[in-house]
């Protein structure tokens, strides 16, 4: 086992002894039901199976530029404490290097919103969960702050929340110790619109982000995805993520 799986690991380990059902409602905004905020859209219309809501980046388009991680940020009401191991990242730059020819790229990434996600695999109680539209959730209700799911995800796209939460979005209850990540700004989704990353980064002509129903023949994602090749991060795993990427 190599260095860096084994402080992975490690980390895992450490993780999953601390948390409690009643950590994981504290600090939640009163009155916010969680769970009907996740599933949030018109009275009495479920999500569809029907649809595949995915987001398209092309990284040869992305900017040396932190506009989707800013967007994401106001969005969602998260704040950072200046502590990079411990603050919320639902989405983040990363810079890719091939050791071989030393080409260099970056990339957003996130929750890949698999359409066979470890994380709900894992989840003792059934927090996550996957909406019959692909998108991956978390019940913050149910959650306990195990942090399984934390292990178990291969993008390290989930944020275990150690502090208290202030400044909350009515449309985007958090919590201290619970779990979350990217939902692809599910309340916008629900109400017609795109994600706020996507938003951003179309509002300042990078045009490197596309969000649509990956079932949609006259999607614009559909689209791109027809005119060129695209790749999965970590394909090999077959988990069918609903991000892909283009220039990869």
């Amino acid at each position: 086992m190599n260095p860096d799986r084994r402080q992975f690991l490690g980390w895992g380990a450490a993780a999953v002894a601390t948390a409690t059902g009643a950590a994981a409602l504290a600090g939640l905004a009163p009155g916010l039901r969680l769970i009907e905020l996740a599933l949030a859209r018109s009275p009495g219309e479920a999500a569809s199976a029907l649809r595949r809501w995915g987001l398209l980046i092309d990284i040869t388009k992305c900017a040396d530029c932190n506009e989707c991680v800013t967007a994401c940020h106001e969005e969602n009401g998260i704040n950072a404490h200046g502590r990079a191991e411990t603050d919320a990242q639902w989405i983040r730059k990363v810079n890719l290097r091939d050791k071989r020819s030393g080409h260099a790229q970056t990339l957003p990434l996130m929750c890949q919103h698999c359409e066979h996600p470890p994380c709900v695999d894992v989840c003792p109680t059934g927090a996550s969960f996957k909406r019959e539209d692909g998108i991956v959730l978390v019940d913050k209700h149910t959650c306990i702050g195990c942090r399984y799911c934390v292990m178990a995800c291969p993008y390290g796209a989930r944020s275990f929340i150690h502090e208290t939460v202030s400044g909350q979005k009515a449309d985007v209850p958090r919590g201290k110790g619970t779990v979350e990540s990217c939902t692809l700004c599910v309340h916008r989704v629900d109400r017609g619109e795109t994600p706020a990353c996507v938003e951003a980064c179309n509002r300042d002509g990078g045009k490197a982000m596309a969000f649509g129903d990956l079932n949609d023949s006259s999607a614009e994602i559909h689209r791109r995805l027809r005119a060129e090749p695209s790749s999965q991060v970590r394909a090999d795993l077959a988990l069918n993520t609903g991000v892909r990427y283009q220039g990869l």
